[in-house]
């Protein structure tokens, strides 16, 4: 069985299907997760020269993907993922109602692969959801094989996934609910219908004959680095990254024996870290209290703040563990 990293955007090409895993009925609100469904857009990407739709069973390359969108603030702005618009000269969102409505992009973000839609109606904005724990039961919402929006429920696997290695910025919630083609920029929601995350991809194993499955690996962008993204979109058209003046890498076997996290391998000779007091050496457990195991995490919890705001970074250096204030400035 060969695993093969797939994004979720609906291919005439790209097919394959996928085992329901439920979550407890009786932790889950019906009611409330099919209203998070009012919130959630079936996205039409037109590109040129190829024309819109989906063929089942065809594998014509020269059809447009589907997707899916969810509102994430209030007057009409509606996140989804960039692969998912691809060479969009145009874009348009078909409401849970039926409506056909013309969307604009109010802009991109390849590193985490989020973009942000805008239309005319003010779609209702799901809650946001607490930050998810593990085997909490979480649904998936979006706009499976172009066969109109649907839910599937299942678990939280893991959180704060940095290393599926589809985005440059990654910070991922793991769950086994089941995702399929046309379900890139769907919602990820809790048992109470609030936001966990978007919908962004899956690990699929080739099979017999070509076809590839579902296996219950599927991820969603943490609903706080879709709000980060979105944000920065609506204000300024595009993402502020930040610049912290040093750069991590892999620990040394000596450095992991004393726990996780990222190591410093450099520090700028002016900038944020080198005024914080961080020394190359030192290692990076935690940003603003949440745990850094990895470069990769490290990355993508820094990328959370904005240029100008303050940063709390815990060190591991030699035996003792600092905490140290960083501004970073804008990259």
């Amino acid at each position: 069985m060969r695993i093969r990293f797939l994004p979720v955007a609906l291919t005439a090409a790209a097919l394959w299907a996928a085992p329901f895993c439920g979550a407890r009925a009786d932790s889950i609100e019906p009611a409330a997760v099919a209203a998070a469904v009012d919130s959630v857009v079936v996205v039409l990407p037109r590109w040129q020269g190829v024309r819109a739709g989906f063929a089942p069973r065809s594998a014509d390359g020269r059809i447009a993907p589907e997707g899916s969108g969810v509102a994430v603030l209030p007057g009409g702005y509606i996140a989804t993922n960039d692969h998912v618009l691809g060479d969009a000269i145009e874009v348009k969102v078909r409401l849970k109602d039926g409506r056909l409505l013309p969307a604009r992009i109010t802009g991109r973000h390849k590193p985490t692969d989020i973009a942000l839609l805008k239309v005319d109606a003010d779609l209702p904005v799901p809650a946001a959801a607490d930050e998810p724990r593990v085997a909490e039961p979480v649904c998936a919402i979006g706009n499976p094989f172009g066969r109109g929006l649907s839910v599937s429920c299942g678990v939280v696997s893991a959180t704060g996934r940095a290393n599926a290695g589809f985005n440059a910025i990654e910070d991922f919630v793991q769950t086994d609910a089941a995702v399929n083609p046309g379900g890139s920029g769907g919602a990820l929601v809790d048992g109470k219908g609030r936001l966990v995350g978007l919908v962004s991809a899956i690990f699929a194993a080739s099979g017999g004959g070509g076809a590839d499955t579902n296996i219950g690996v599927n991820f969603a962008a943490a609903r706080r680095l879709v709000m980060r993204v979105a944000e920065d979109l609506i204000d300024d058209g595009k993402v502020t990254e930040t610049d912290l003046g040093l750069e991590v890498g892999a620990l040394t076997a000596e450095q992991a024996a004393g726990g996780g996290g990222a190591a410093v391998t450099r520090v700028a000779r002016e900038g944020g870290a080198l005024k914080a007091g961080i020394e190359a050496g030192d290692v990076v457990t935690a940003v603003n209290g949440l745990v850094v195991a990895s470069p990769e995490q490290f990355i993508a919890r820094a990328f959370l703040a904005r240029p100008g705001e303050p940063m709390i970074l815990t060190l591991r250096r030699g035996g003792k563990v600092l905490q140290v204030t960083i501004v970073a400035s804008a990259k």
